[in-house]
């Protein structure tokens, strides 16, 4: 019969469930996190409002910087003076204080010619406005 030292080869007398525990503890602090709270527990009597609202959408206007540099406001041509007198009326009209545009400019012009554009909008105040894009081809691959 073989004998075994004791230092080398000991008894397992107890488990490591550290690791264990560290698991249950973070699975525990994502479900607390994740849970939503109920929100209709309160008593609470909601405002009715009508089956159907007319909404009060405002108008986007289209701003257009075509391939020569020439800007134009819904398709009509002006200067960035003009364009800022425009805009500026367009705002003061009621109704009209959250004025939408969007920017078109062709791909070819000087980006130069945009920032002033740009800087017209933000001149009349304009708070909403974008620029328009293509989507692009999708790349061959070979």
């Amino acid at each position: 019969m073989k004998k075994y030292s004791k230092t080398k080869h000991h008894e397992l007398n107890e488990l490591n469930i550290t690791p264990l525990l560290d698991l249950c503890f973070v699975l525990l602090v994502i479900f607390i996190l994740t849970t939503a709270p109920p929100v209709n527990e309160m008593d609470i009597t909601l405002p009715t409002a009508a089956a159907n609202p007319k909404e009060q959408r405002s108008k986007a206007y289209f701003v257009s910087i075509n391939s020569k540099g020439e800007v134009s406001l819904n398709n009509v041509q002006m200067n960035e003076d003009q364009l800022l007198r425009t805009l500026v009326a367009f705002r003061k009209k009621p109704g009209n204080e959250d004025l939408s545009v969007v920017v078109r400019a062709d791909s070819g012009i000087e980006v130069q010619r945009l920032v002033s554009v740009l800087d017209v909008l933000i001149s009349a105040n304009i708070q909403k406005f974008g620029l328009s894009t293509d989507t692009a081809p999708a790349p061959v691959v070979h």
